[in-house]
């Protein structure tokens, strides 16, 4: 599972994570997450986003 990095604030999603308040369960994939889903810390699109592993 990968790492990916938001370019605007430097907030880190997780994919073993998730996002909780986000509706995104812990082991779902990056290309899963829907494409309106928003940086929790800054509210940033998905591509604003870098994969880090």
């Amino acid at each position: 599972m990968g790492s990916y990095l938001c370019d605007v604030c430097g907030y880190v999603f997780n994919e073993d994570a998730g996002d909780e308040e986000g509706n995104v369960l812990p082991g779902t994939r990056w290309e899963d997450i829907p494409d309106d889903w928003v940086c929790p810390e800054c509210g940033a699109t998905k591509d604003a986003f870098l994969r880090l592993d």
